[in-house]
């Protein structure tokens, strides 16, 4: 129950990709009819990932994924477009944070955070203030769900400030590239980036979206790939192996939220009827469907929670998968005030999850921790 940290590769997917290591040899930058074979599928992968949030088949570059794909638009952002402040959210994947204290370090960035309230939601209204009192080329950067507690953004509206004020708008959309709707076309975004593993793809392989107003250089420089804007030799198989990820995801989106969110209101249903004093983080009912982030009192047995799970045949996390291989808290619940003496688990489910698997959690945890509602 981690599949917000990743996802197993769909057979599909693998089939793919062996097609592709077995069939495919050339590279994409050969003028050779190997070379162009492979160029050719690319391009078919970058017009079925464009079509899937709307943007066009120049907007879309192939990146090593997510945070890849975060520096490039932030750090090009300051270096090619003049940006001198950037507005984000201490709440943000630390592919974000890091990539703020580099720039503020590196680059004299001012780097703002927006005030968020106890679901999470960054106050809009502290935004819209901002943008209009300064006169600074300014970035937006706000992820759309967020990965330990699950809160959605209004991407709409935060689009429709920045169109409003001039600013440029970024959003990590890793987690929801798959399973919510996103149309550039519509809402006006300038940078937007996902990662192929959280959609049952490859893991080292993900995509920028980059709007056409928005001229920025290479971030890795060396050669003409991906139309002079990422330079080496292109993941062929993994690029196409991304590309049915979503494909497939997106044909399924609808009936895999109708039952992933069932799996997920139930396992909440039967924690709060067998333990006292749960605490939840974020909105469930108003947050990403997959999510469910939960801490439960201070107890001995509760400090070894996450090991102890994990010896009984249960994945969980405390936190970002990208914090550290430990159990190193959360920044997230950290801004939030939680309190330091609960744990915190953040459950994570797909269609892959049965409702028997729900019970197998609650059972275990009824037999690690103490005092449950029933005893």
């Amino acid at each position: 129950m981690d599949y917000a940290a990743t996802t197993p590769v769909d057979p599909a997917v693998i089939a793919t990709m062996t097609e592709a290591l077995q069939r495919y040899p050339g590279n994409p930058s050969s003028i050779h009819a190997e070379g162009r074979e492979a160029r050719a599928l690319i391009e078919q992968a970058r017009k079925t990932v464009a079509g899937a949030i709307g943007a066009s088949i120049g907007e879309v570059f192939f990146t090593s994924g997510g945070t890849e794909s975060t520096n490039m638009a932030l750090k090009n952002a300051v270096r090619d477009l003049n940006v001198q402040r950037i507005i984000s959210s201490p709440l943000e994947h630390h592919c974000v944070l890091h990539c703020l204290d580099t720039l503020q370090r590196t680059e004299g960035t001012e780097v703002l955070y927006l005030q968020v309230d106890g679901k999470g939601q960054p106050d809009l209204e502290e935004l819209d203030v901002l943008l209009k009192e300064d006169g600074k080329k300014t970035l937006v950067s706000l992820m759309h769900a967020n990965n330990e507690i699950g809160t959605l953004l209004d991407l709409d509206a935060v689009a429709a400030l920045c169109r409003e004020q001039g600013a440029l708008f970024h959003s990590d959309t890793v987690q929801t590239v798959s399973t919510y709707e996103l149309d550039v076309s519509r809402t006006p975004i300038s940078f937007l980036t996902g990662s192929a593993h959280k959609f049952f793809g490859p893991k080292g392989v993900g995509f920028i979206y980059v709007n056409g107003d928005n001229l920025i250089g290479p971030y890795i420089d060396g050669g003409a790939q991906e139309r002079n804007m990422r330079a080496g030799t292109e993941n062929l198989p993994g690029i196409l192996g991304m590309a049915k990820a979503l494909e497939l995801a997106l044909a399924r989106k609808d009936e895999r939220e109708v039952y992933v969110r069932g799996l997920r209101d139930a396992l909440w249903q039967r924690l709060r009827e067998s333990f006292d004093d749960l605490q939840v983080y974020g909105d469930p009912g108003r947050g990403h469907y997959k999510l469910l982030n939960v801490s439960f009192p201070p107890s001995p047995q509760a400090d070894l929670l996450l090991m102890n799970l994990d010896i009984a045949g249960i994945s969980v996390s405390g936190g970002s998968a990208c914090s550290s291989g430990a159990d190193a808290g959360s920044h997230v619940l950290d801004a939030l005030v939680g309190d330091p003496g609960r744990k915190a688990i953040r459950f994570s489910l797909s269609h892959l999850n049965t409702m028997d698997e729900v019970e197998q959690v609650v059972n275990t945890l009824k037999e690690i921790l103490p005092a449950s509602v029933e005893a």
